[in-house]
């Protein structure tokens, strides 16, 4: 059975719809926000002795600063309806060249940071769930709830400092090694080492809480009636617990799965402004000094998108998986 088939046109739809509210809905509120903020990009120009304020006018009324809140909102939905996101002023550069290059380290970091996450929680939630009467997996659990206290920033930092005093690994970038000055496996190599400590770090920040909810949801499947029905039946318990347990608790995981994207991509804008991963972070926080208007709201607009779109994936993969459901 396709994809196409399983989710349906009306479902597609109907899930396109309401992700272009949340953009709207989402675009209305970062737009307000950052012209509530008091000052604007031109504020420090007023400091510049060479700059008169007839010339920091001219400049604002230029980018559009000085008309009304409506006007600039309809302005900007109007640009970017044509694919310009404008220029931003901080950086002197059109805006959506920047945002892509920034955009795709993020999802690259966001992706390994997933695939590595899963890897891990889902034997170790298996294990948990299975070991859950014995003291080493109680021991466990309880050791991934403390670990869900400690802040992101401090794991981050943490494995920051760890890395500057052992110097194993890169504390800061995404490349030390030029492409253009080194073969494609030397470069790969040194993206990928620069890539293990925030891969690391977002595994650490995000695998607590999803190996806890894979140990419920496996409990809970081992619970079921049929599957308590197969143990009865004589079933070698290894695979009750790796077909039958893990099947039935297949909805939630996936579930679980779009949720963990979506915690992931928020939690890599701490790591990359932390360890300095020319992501979508560390260009929102520049902007956001810099007061640059037009990359702030490039920037969260395209956050979004990212935020649904794997949320999105994830709900295919949940009807692919269960095609009863069809809400």
């Amino acid at each position: 059975m396709s994809v196409v088939r399983v989710v349906g046109r009306s479902v597609v739809v109907r899930h396109v719809v309401r992700a272009v509210g949340e953009l709207f809905a989402v675009s209305i509120i970062a737009f307000a926000v950052t012209g509530l903020a008091p000052g604007d990009v031109f504020g420090e120009a007023r400091l510049e002795r060479q700059l008169s304020p007839a010339a920091v006018a001219a400049m604002r009324s230029r980018e559009g600063l000085d008309r009304p809140f409506l006007a600039r909102y309809a302005r900007w939905v109007e640009s970017v309806a044509h694919g310009d996101l404008g220029r931003s002023v901080a950086y002197g550069a059109p805006i959506a060249p920047l945002v892509a290059r920034r955009a795709l380290n993020s999802l690259v970091l966001v992706s390994a940071s997933l695939a590595t996450t899963w890897i891990i929680v889902l034997p170790l939630g298996v294990w948990m769930a299975a070991r859950d009467r014995s003291a080493d997996g109680r021991l466990l659990a309880a050791g991934a709830t403390a670990l869900i206290a400690v802040p992101d920033l401090l794991i981050a930092i943490a494995l920051l400092l760890a890395a500057a005093a052992t110097g194993v690994l890169p504390t800061g970038g995404a490349r030390a090694i030029d492409p253009a000055d080194a073969g494609g496996l030397a470069a790969l190599g040194d993206r990928l080492r620069h890539l293990v400590l925030p891969v690391a770090a977002l595994t650490l920040i995000a695998a607590p809480p999803l190996a806890r909810h894979v140990r419920a949801s496996m409990l809970d499947a081992l619970r079921a009636p049929y599957v308590v029905a197969a143990a009865a039946r004589g079933i070698p318990y290894r695979r009750l617990l790796w077909r039958s347990a893990l099947r039935a608790a297949a909805n939630p995981l996936v579930a679980l799965f779009g949720l963990s994207f979506a915690a992931l991509f928020s939690a890599s804008m701490i790591v990359e402004v932390v360890m300095s991963w020319p992501g979508l972070g560390p260009m929102l926080l520049d902007a956001v000094r810099a007061r640059d208007e037009q990359l702030v709201l490039a920037g969260v607009m395209l956050s979004t998108v990212l935020l649904l779109f794997g949320n999105g994936c994830a709900d295919v993969l949940l009807r692919v998986v269960d095609p009863r459901i069809t809400a």
